[in-house]
């Protein structure tokens, strides 16, 4: 909070030195300047008055000691005995950072029945997995699962805690950030190490117009939040490496006002942050009747349909299949772009792919910059032809 100081020996007339202020918070008594409560921080006081009579100071400035805060922590996101991938895209992204500034990497795994998937966690480079393995954390609670991940941050004090951007990690992540009073940056595209262990945190910002850049130097641990598909999996490693630490959670961590009375397994569906093709729908294919012609093409390929925010809004297709900042992040070996421009918004839902191929009827088209192969004509009449040489067996042209 910031706080403004008066130098009294700075003033050398106190007539008119109260008029400075609209809002009659500055008060003159026993021939003392004072600053009352209706300050609205204007700094008109500052701007017009005597020079350096008045100072604005941030009085909540703390420093925080750094190195008593080591390492890079990843969550580890599973549910029934499947680690979700995006857990295993930041344990690669930890130990990228974490070997800038030759520091360890932690990694945070609860659940109940985990010993097969500590075994799994040693093949990839992780320093020290802490496991809280108990029957009460079968099944995610907000409450439990926000004591342990706060009591595995008071044990491990890493530097950063990187979090995966599902529902878990979006309800999990912010509880615990304000537990420890520190700043969460959530939905980042790109993170890097700096040699003070500040972490340099880009995230799109007012609709993807802007990237912002963000660093929270005064607040340990740092926490970012990512989501699938913005990194890669590594390798993993034929050796099992990294020490594995038991914690027996207390009572008190496991104390929740919410009972679980039954789960049950929803039906596996497959979404398109999983396909490897993928065609997409733009406001360019002009009627939702075309979607047809875009789907014989994606079921040729082996792939899925997807679509940009407008053809989602227009409900044409399923909002789980929308592309962009506001829906999903894939990176596909091909996508097939069709009558999409190339928004900010959507380019960066996508742009990992291996292959782009764009199709549009306007060669000005944003989608052509990032385009590894553009087709310019009526999406019509290009997807017939495509159609026509897959049916003959020539899937090289493609």
């Amino acid at each position: 909070m910031a706080e403004l100081i008066v130098h009294q020996e700075k003033i050398p007339d106190l007539a008119h030195i109260a008029d400075l202020c609209p809002f009659g918070a500055i008060e003159v008594n026993a021939n003392r300047v004072s600053i009352s409560p209706a300050c609205r921080m204007c700094k008109l006081c500052i701007k017009k008055g005597p020079p350096g009579a008045f100072e604005l100071v941030d009085s909540r400035r703390v420093s925080i000691d750094k190195s008593a805060w080591r390492g890079v922590a990843v969550y580890i996101d599973q549910t029934e005995g499947e680690i979700h991938p995006v857990s295993l895209e930041l344990v690669g992204k930890a130990c990228e950072l974490a070997g800038k500034i030759g520091q360890p990497v932690y990694a945070l795994l609860a659940g109940h029945r985990l010993a097969a998937l500590t075994e799994e966690l040693r093949h990839y480079g992780i320093d020290t997995i802490t496991v809280y393995d108990h029957p009460q954390l079968e099944h995610f609670r907000i409450e439990p699962y926000t004591a342990v991940l706060e009591d595995f941050i008071n044990r491990c004090k890493p530097s950063t805690v990187l979090v995966g951007g599902t529902a878990i990690g979006r309800s999990l992540a912010p509880r615990v950030a304000a537990r420890f009073r520190t700043g969460l940056t959530a939905d980042c595209t790109f993170l890097d190490m700096q040699t003070n262990t500040d972490l340099d945190q880009i995230r799109p910002a007012f609709g993807g117009n802007i990237m912002a850049h963000i660093r929270t130097p005064r607040h340990r641990p740092q926490f970012a939040t990512v989501r699938y598909k913005i990194f890669s999996v590594p390798q993993r490693r034929a050796e099992p490496g990294g020490d594995v630490i038991a914690v027996t959670p207390s009572a008190a961590m496991l104390a929740s006002s919410i009972e679980t009375l039954s789960s049950h397994r929803k039906e596996p569906v497959k979404n398109i942050e999983n396909a490897d093709v993928l065609v997409v729908a733009g406001q360019g294919i002009q009627r939702r009747e075309n979607l047809g012609l875009l789907q014989q093409l994606a079921d040729r390929l082996g792939g899925m349909v997807g679509g940009t925010r407008p053809v989602i809004e227009a409900g044409w297709l399923e909002p789980r299949r929308q592309i962009g900042l506001s829906g999903r992040t894939v990176k596909p070996k091909l996508i097939i772009t069709c009558g999409v421009s190339g928004s900010i918004q959507f380019v960066a839902g996508m742009s990992g792919a291996e292959k782009i191929i764009a199709i549009n009827i306007d060669p000005d088209a944003s989608i052509f910059k990032i385009a590894h192969t553009a087709m310019i004509g009526d999406v019509c009449e290009i997807i017939p032809e495509l159609l026509n040489t897959l049916a003959k067996g020539d899937n090289a042209h493609v």
